[in-house]
């Protein structure tokens, strides 16, 4: 196997990892939700593990962005839930936080978690978006889209 090869599936199974434990666990116990729902999702540890890492990459690769990393989380909430159903295949979760920045400032942070939406249907797809980190508007003028 070539070296190229090997990142790309470094990469894919890095990717597929942090939320693939959970989505396992959902699938084996099918009349009990995981404990860290009763906390709720938004608070999930590989959940703010994903953002991150992901806003780290960010960072370093938009242009004109001050180096910063994310250092904690607080006030987590679920500002929004969306189930499942036969017209809206995936249930969604919204969730807001406040990230405390490398540099001491504090940013609103929000962010959706789509289940079973991560890599291969594996585990749980993450969206997100930092208030004054998303300089080409993805998620739409102050982070509207994941409000």
């Amino acid at each position: 196997m070539s070296r190229v090869a090997k990142s790309i599936l470094a990469a894919l199974a890095a990717l597929a990892t942090p939320l693939a434990a959970t989505q396992a666990t959902r699938a084996a116990d099918f009349q009990q939700q995981p404990a860290y729902y009763d906390s709720g999702i938004c608070a999930h540890p590989g959940v703010l593990s994903l953002i991150t890492k992901r806003f780290a990459y960010q960072v370093r690769h938009v242009p004109n962005l001050p180096q910063v990393g994310i250092d904690s989380f607080q006030n987590i909430s679920e500002t929004r839930y969306l189930p499942a159903h036969e017209d809206r295949p995936i249930g969604r979760r919204y969730c807001a936080a406040t990230a405390l920045l490398s540099d001491g400032q504090g940013r609103q942070v929000w962010y959706l978690v789509e289940e079973g939406q991560g890599f291969a249907s594996i585990g749980d797809n993450v969206e997100f978006c930092v208030s004054g980190f998303d300089r080409w508007f993805v998620y739409n003028g102050g982070c509207r889209v994941l409000r």
